[in-house]
C-alpha cells in the first residue's frame, strides 16, 4: 500500500498526520454535510496533552502561537482524514477559522494564523488557498493559546 499524496507532502515539510483528537465535549469533532466537511475547533494537542497554553503576547511569543495553529491544522487534517478515509479526497480548503487567546494590545492574529495557511497552501497548493477568520480571544477552552477550524470540500 502506497502513502498518499497528502500525507507525502507533508513528511516532505517535516510532519506526520497525528491521530485524530477526541472531542474533549459534548459534540463531535468532524461532521459531513453533502460535499463539505467541518471541523469542530481543534486545539494544539498532542495526543491528551495541550501542547501550547496561555495568552499570546504576555505567556507566549508569536512564533510559539504560529505552531500552535499548526498543530491545530494538523490535528484538524487528522479529522478531515478519519471522516473520508483519505486526505486525497479533498479538493478544495474552503476555510479557516483561527481563534487566539490575546493579551490585551496583541493585534497580530493574522500573523499566527499564518501557521496553519501556509501549511495548507505547502501541501494542498492552489486548493489550499482559504478564506479566513483570525480573532484575539480574552479565553480559550483549557487556556489553549489557539483554536482552529477547517471547512473542505471533498469527493466521493
Amino acid at each position: 500500500m502506497t502513502e498518499e499524496v497528502v500525507e507525502q507532502r507533508l513528511s516532505q515539510i517535516g510532519h506526520q498526520l497525528p491521530s485524530a483528537p477526541e472531542a474533549v465535549g459534548f459534540y463531535v469533532p468532524v461532521l459531513r454535510t453533502g460535499n463539505l466537511v467541518i471541523t469542530s475547533g481543534q486545539l494544539p494537542m498532542v495526543g491528551k496533552e495541550l501542547m501550547f497554553k496561555g495568552k499570546v503576547g504576555t505567556e507566549l511569543h508569536e512564533e510559539q502561537a504560529f505552531h500552535a495553529a499548526r498543530m491545530c491544522a494538523l490535528n484538524a487534517l487528522a479529522q478531515i482524514k478519519k471522516c473520508v478515509g483519505s486526505l486525497d479526497r479533498v479538493t478544495r480548503i474552503v476555510r479557516v477559522e483561527g481563534y487566539v487567546q490575546s493579551a490585551p494590545g496583541f493585534t497580530r492574529q493574522p500573523q499566527v494564523i499564518n501557521g496553519a495557511s501556509e501549511l495548507l497552501i505547502q501541501v494542498f497548493g492552489e486548493a489550499g488557498k482559504h478564506t479566513r477568520i483570525a480573532v484575539g480571544s480574552n479565553e480559550l477552552p483549557m487556556n489553549a493559546a489557539v483554536e482552529l477550524a477547517i471547512w473542505a470540500e471533498v469527493v466521493d
